[in-house]
């Protein structure tokens, strides 16, 4: 194990960064293993010089090439974030730094167990995200001679980054870093690397991960999802759908082409496939949720298809649809044709990441639901908040 310590100053404090290398696996990459089982290996697209500029995207996403986004990539990770110096390493006395596991039968106790107090103080409390990565930060140098903990340190601080944060570049260094092995997590931390490498713009290192998934493994049909963000929705999404569908589980394989669809705005397609679901007669243990997200699509689909913002009347407008944990609310402001705000009113999520404020700012942004991504880890979520938006909205047409 080599470790390489970025040490800076702020505010007269001196800050260590732990900034290693640790059986890592080769730039830009991640191991694949999957739980359900496990996903074969399949050669990646071959990578292409990083020269050249950025550009602008039509539909106003930057796109990077290689060079800029691994140094972006490497120049977050050895740097501070802006908001370090405002947040104060803050956590109970009480709580194992060096994830000690809780003994079989324990309470639920997050003044104790580093991952429960993750799961259940910093998750769920937007205002402890910084805390918590400024903690995980602190954990890595309190398991610097460790290297399993060490390693999950990074996972953690990866997520914390990429699930709550956004920060892009920070999950995508501590992603590379941590050496997952378990296989519970592996294929989870891969495709959030591809996902980082979508978001900061480069598509061919996006696909480059994604490229080695022969088939999509995933509860969520998360491979899929993420081709059709990237705008290979026939090539590559709604052939691997059709191809998890046939393996016994189309209610992931068509719902996942159904948000597929509904996010390129083929909404007669979408419609298809989620019918589909409906029909499915077998499929994974969580069939029964899949079938209600199915319907609630439906029910939002069929408002957007009939939906002419310049024939909603000025107001404010609220519909609910239901989440992960029970039905979420939204209130949506339309002035002069077009969506001022959506404001999610009510909900009963706990780990809902970011998809409260960011799916309601793209909706804003794209006037609608086409393009609408859903947020990472939080899917059920940001789709009941697109299905609420379309019904609202569909309360105001003259």
């Amino acid at each position: 194990m080599v470790r390489t310590c970025v040490r800076f100053r702020l505010g007269g404090v001196l800050v260590v960064f732990l900034a290693l290398a640790m059986a890592a696996p080769a730039r830009g990459q991640a191991p694949i293993a999957g739980p359900r089982p496990a996903v074969a290996p399949r050669p990646g697209i071959q990578p292409k010089s990083g020269a050249g500029k950025t550009v602008a995207a039509p539909s106003g996403r930057v796109e990077r090439t290689r060079a800029e986004v691994e140094a972006i990539i490497q120049k977050a990770g050895t740097t501070p974030p802006d908001w370090w110096n405002s947040v104060s390493l803050t956590y109970p006395k009480t709580l194992e730094l060096t994830w000690t596991q809780p003994p079989k039968g324990t309470p639920f106790t997050a003044s104790k167990y580093l991952g429960q107090y993750i799961w259940g103080t910093i998750n769920e409390n937007p205002a402890r995200w910084r805390e918590g990565a400024k903690l995980m930060h602190h954990v890595l140098t309190v398991n610097k001679d460790d290297t399993a903990k060490l390693a999950r340190t990074m996972e953690a601080l990866a997520r914390i980054y990429h699930e709550l944060l956004a920060d892009w570049a920070r999950a995508a260094f501590w992603m590379r870093k941590a050496a997952v092995t378990d296989t519970d997590y592996a294929d989870d931390v891969a495709l959030d690397l591809a996902h980082c490498y979508w978001k900061l713009g480069s598509k061919e290192m996006a696909a480059t991960v994604l490229a080695r998934y022969q088939i999509d493994n995933t509860a969520g049909g998360n491979v899929i999802r993420l081709w059709a963000d990237i705008g290979e929705l026939d090539s590559k999404a709604l052939p691997m759908a059709e191809a998890v569908a046939r393996e016994g589980y189309p209610d992931i394989g068509y719902l996942a082409a159904g948000d597929s669809c509904r996010l390129a705005g083929r909404y007669p397609q979408a419609l298809d496939y989620y019918q589909k679901v409906l029909a499915a007669t077998t499929g994974w243990n969580q069939i029964k949720r899949n079938k209600t997200r199915a319907q609630n699509s439906i029910d939002g689909i069929r408002a957007a298809q009939g939906l002419d913002l310049t024939r909603v009347r000025d107001g404010t407008y609220t519909a609910s649809s239901m989440g992960y944990a029970g039905p979420l609310e939204v209130a949506v402001t339309v002035a002069g044709g077009r969506i001022l705000s959506v404001k999610v009113t009510k909900y009963q999520e706990k780990q809902y990441y970011t998809a409260l404020t960011d799916t309601p700012a793209e909706i804003v942004r794209l006037q609608g639901i086409k393009g609408v991504e859903a947020v990472s880890s939080a899917t059920i979520t940001s789709e009941a908040i697109m299905n609420a938006t379309m019904k609202a909205l569909a309360q105001g047409m003259k």
